[in-house]
């Protein structure tokens, strides 16, 4: 079973590879961006877009890191409270017995 999954991911991978590959041999076009106060150099248009997606990707994962660190945050806080109240829950078990005999 894990075998197939590696399999089913190196395809996958593959047919990112060869559409990226397909991508920029057909946008050899030139071009040089003009952002109002700087004028970018003049490089093919893939590259262009593959930066900008790279920088919306990396611009997105700061976004969230945020969000990330608050719910891992929640998540260390539930797990401590879940081993106290097992404690407690073990506690009374025994305590149970005890009065039991």
């Amino acid at each position: 079973m894990r075998w197939i999954k590696g399999l089913i991911l190196a395809v996958v991978l593959l047919v990112v590879l060869l559409i990226g590959i397909l991508f920029a041999v057909n946008n050899q076009q030139t071009i040089a961006l003009n952002l109002i106060w700087v004028e970018l150099p003049a490089i093919s248009f893939s590259v262009w877009l593959l930066a900008t997606l790279t920088f919306g990707v990396i611009l997105g994962m700061l976004a969230m890191l945020g969000v990330y660190a608050r719910l891992k945050a929640r998540l260390a806080r539930s797990e401590r409270h879940n081993k106290q109240q097992r404690k407690e829950l073990d506690r009374l078990r025994t305590q149970e017995f005890k009065e039991l005999t």
